[in-house]
């Protein structure tokens, strides 16, 4: 029988228990390890049926337990502590808190998916995993962050196989009651919530749960009340499910509403108010709508309204291709938007522009959440240095004029949290080294003094280290493989095999990552005879555990894993390789450490950053690689291997993926293999342990969120405030008019005459010559431009490469045709084919960036002359 309703019945903690509930309620003890032993004494059994999770944990134990424990003397002690250690974590002086500038009071930070815990299973691969890594750091490091997602009823699927390897998808619900979460309440004790108008004079109501991550609120919205048609409760059903309308209705939500909702936490709270926000991808874009909404109703038009929300807005892109953005049909945001639907004060048309692909090569009738998510920040960066190019390259027709290198985008390598991801085993070792506490801070906040202590652990201790992580994969890996065999529809008499399957002191290779094609899951297996010898090699085996999902649409990416399925189901070959169903952050925590090799062959360069290869780092494991995302960055022959890429525009990418896997085959062959195995004169690998040293102390610190988190309060979040600050209405109101008139007179801006000191082809380095420059600035004036010598390197057409710009001086008053003159050196500091240019950008103060107008005067061609030679 079915009930036909449901009730969450929650525990009533003896009184000396209390304090279990306020560490269960915090997300804290998803990477602090005392807090996690103390759960498990609770009741070891249940804490391990509970898959680790307090909340439930807590619901599932017997009165009589409860009551033990209330007087247990010992564990009340070690409660205590606990409870002593939270509120010191919570209340207490951190880094941001030490720092002199004048930072944000508070910083929103947007993402429509969040990696915190198995147990609030809200992220479907890097992205949500990055954004729970934002906020766990942001927390040990005291940044006022308040998040911001939805709540999917269903998360994200959980994935099992078919007898045949056909991927299978299931969405169990999730009932909010049994999360780590409480709602938001108004000071009546109602529950508080945000409402979207829609078409046709409905609405879009969602109610506010809070999960509490260490110092950092996660608000997380929820259209599934009883308040909202059938169609609007399932606004929030699953993490990139359903169509066009129904990923608008979701972004509408995590942007609209999600501000409301900081608003509404903020006012019932005492929070302050922030004066940044960040959008983690374009899914939360809309929320600089809602302020320029705002803004509009303290009494600002729509251009100042603008300019102050850009002052105080950060947008971070993680795609490296256009195929990854949100995009919709301009006619369907157009009819959720205006006087019959949502922001009716805002004028559709405005709203429109802001995301319309109009830039040479773009589709005008789409509306591009990227575009409009850097059109209305005024701050950007991707996710790697690699990225940052690529996304310069890609954004480049926002700026048009500008050369890509000086498209206004920057970027922030990821990092990862180590706390989270750093094994028990690898901790403890590390606290032996240094220190508990030090062990701790350079985990958290990183500090490379601490990380080269690694250089004095005896190389007998990280051997040791390194086997038993592999052995406790290796038993992981059955039972969980036993688990799937199951599900498949083995019986018990036929999976006497697996007891046999991994040995821990075979080189074992990790493979795990969402499964779209370019990430190429079955490269390895592109010339199956040679991985065959590998993994059967009489001296020198390798094993391989693999893992993934591909996207429920994604028919390609499982006939990808279907293939790499049945190879491992091979009887000659399924005791190396093996496939895990259902990857996600409970089975990565036990992956990472295990191996000894973290393989990553994405197609260079489309892997925006690839953090699964910095959390094998910080457990010693190496990383083997393509130079794409943070490796391209980071790579050194001292702790790991570069797989050679064949990614020119005129390579087939059938012949690309032969080449790059033949690499693969002859690294692992000829270079890793021997060094896992070959022995020195004490019998241990030394070349290898060498590498794992530098690994950890070279790679280590700067793999760290608390790096990540800390570049973007001082690069971005710092200079925002800062920003937000300085736009006060008059000023907003001010620059707005200041951007129409320049804007309205550009055309009228020239460089007319160029003239130098030095007419020769030839001139000798450390020369200065003097410039003078005749412009035609139009309706402007010289407060109004920035005019500019740049010069570089020129290749054989002439073209400017790693160029440097210096601003030079009107000299005077205008001539009598109104033209200024502009004087000042340029220096000649690199020898070689050497030229320069000239070039008029708009000049304001408060401008983040002379390209931010995407406004650009240069001479015309018959101005422009051949580059000096250099000697």
């Amino acid at each position: 029988m079915k009930a036909i309703r449901r009730f969450t019945v929650r525990p009533v903690l003896p009184e000396p228990l209390r304090p279990l509930s306020d560490l269960a309620r915090n997300l804290r003890w998803s990477w602090h390890a005392g807090t996690r032993d103390l759960f498990r004494s609770v009741d070891p059994e249940r804490w391990a049926a509970a898959g680790g999770d307090p909340v439930r944990l807590l619901g599932s134990v017997a009165a009589a337990r409860l009551t033990e424990l209330a007087a247990d003397r010992d564990f009340l002690d070690r409660l205590g502590a606990a409870a002593a250690d939270l509120d010191a974590y919570m209340t207490g002086e951190r880094w941001y808190q030490a720092q002199t500038d004048r930072l944000p009071a508070a910083v929103a930070y947007f993402s429509p998916e969040f990696g915190i815990t198995a147990a609030l299973p809200q992220y479907s691969g890097g992205l949500g995993i990055l954004a729970g890594d934002h906020l766990k750091a942001a927390s040990d490091l005291g940044v006022p962050l308040v998040g911001v997602g939805l709540l999917y009823r269903h998360g994200y699927f959980r994935q099992t196989l078919s007898r045949d390897g056909w991927q299978q998808e299931h969405y169990p619900v999730l009932d909010p009651n049994e999360l780590p979460l409480d709602q938001l309440k108004e000071a009546d004790g109602t529950a508080a919530q945000v409402a979207l108008a829609l078409p046709g004079g409905r609405s879009l109501r969602a109610r506010i749960w809070l999960a509490q991550v260490g110092r950092v609120p996660l608000l997380l919205l929820d259209s599934d009340i009883e308040e909202n048609d059938l169609g609007e409760r399932g606004v929030t059903d699953r993490l990139y499910g359903g169509g066009s309308e129904h990923r608008l209705l979701q972004e509408m939500l995590l942007g609209i509403g999600g501000v409301r909702a900081v608003r509404a936490y903020c006012a019932l709270t005492g929070h302050p108010e922030p004066e940044v926000f960040h959008t983690n991808e374009g899914h939360a874009g809309f929320l600089g709508l809602e302020r320029i909404a705002e803004l509009r109703a303290e009494g600002l038009d729509f251009d100042a309204a603008l300019e102050a929300v850009r002052a105080g807005t950060v947008f971070t892109t993680h795609t490296p291709v256009p195929a990854g953005i949100d995009r919709f049909d301009r006619e369907l945001v157009a009819r959720h938007f205006g006087p019959q639907a949502e922001l009716p004060d805002l004028e559709v048309d405005r709203i429109l522009r802001l995301g319309m692909e109009t830039y040479p090569g773009g589709e005008p009738n789409l509306f591009n959440m990227a575009v409009m998510g850097l059109r209305l920040a005024q701050r950007a960066n991707g996710v790697s240095l690699l990225h940052g190019n690529v996304s310069r390259e890609m954004f480049a027709g926002l700026w048009p004029g500008f050369d890509a290198e000086e498209v206004p985008i920057t970027s922030v390598t990821n990092g990862v949290h180590a706390p989270t991801w750093v094994a028990p085993e690898v901790y403890r070792l590390g606290a032996r080294q240094i220190g508990a506490e030090r062990a701790e801070e350079a985990l958290s906040v990183g500090d490379s003094d601490r990380w080269d202590s690694v250089a004095d652990i005896a190389d007998q201790d990280i051997w040791e280290l390194r086997r038993s992580l592999r052995e406790l994969l290796v038993l992981e890996v059955r039972e969980r493989l036993r688990a799937s065999w199951r599900q498949r529809g083995a019986g018990t008499a036929e999976l006497g095999w697996i007891d046999g399957v991994l040995d821990p002191d075979v080189l074992t290779i990790g493979f795990a990552r969402r499964v779209p094609s370019y990430k190429r899951l079955t490269l390895m297996l592109r010339d199956r005879d040679r991985l065959m010898n590998l993994l059967l090699h009489p001296e020198r085996p390798v094993q391989f555990v693999i893992a993934g999902k591909a996207h429920p649409a994604d028919d390609g990416g499982k006939r990808l894993i279907q293939e790499l399925v049945r190879f491992a189901d091979d009887p000659r070959v399924r005791h190396r390789i093996v496939f895990l169903p259902d990857y996600g952050m409970a089975m990565a925590q036990k992956l990472y450490p295990g191996c000894d090799i973290w393989l990553n062959n994405p197609l260079r360069p489309l892997e925006a950053c690839g953090t699964s290869g910095m959390k094998a780092a910080l457990n010693g494991c190496l990383n083997l690689s393509v130079l794409d995302g943070w490796w391209d960055e980071w790579f050194q022959p001292d702790f790991g291997w570069a797989i050679p890429t064949a990614d020119g525009a005129g390579t087939d990418p059938d012949r690309r993926d032969d080449i790059e896997a033949a690499a693969l085959y002859d690294l692992l062959e000829q270079r890793i293999t021997p060094s896992f195995y070959e022995r020195g004169r004490g019998g241990l690998p030394d070349r290898w342990i060498e590498m794992v040293r530098r690994t950890l102390s070279l790679l280590g610190p700067k793999v760290l969120a608390g790096r990540m988190v800390r570049e973007y309060v001082e690069r971005l979040y710092a200079p925002a405030a800062r920003a937000h600050r300085a736009m006060d209405p008059d000023s907003a109101r001010a620059l707005a008019a200041w951007k129409a008139r320049v804007r309205s007179a550009w055309h009228g801006v020239t460089v007319d005459h160029v003239e130098t000191s030095v007419t020769a082809a030839t001139a000798e380095l450390g020369t200065t010559l003097g410039l003078r420059v005749r412009v035609g600035l139009g309706d402007l004036g010289p407060d109004d431009v920035e005019v500019q010598a740049v010069s570089g390197r020129v290749d054989e057409e002439d073209r400017l490469t790693d160029a440097a710009a210096v601003p030079l001086k009107p000299v005077g008053s205008p001539d009598a045709e109104g033209r200024w003159m502009y004087e000042g050196p340029l220096s000649l500091d690199r020898t070689g084919p050497f030229g320069y240019t000239v070039r008029i950008l708009p000049g304001h103060r408060l401008l983040a960036s002379g390209a931010e107008l995407g406004l650009l005067a240069v001479p015309s061609e018959d101005l422009a002359g051949a580059g000096l030679l250099m000697r």
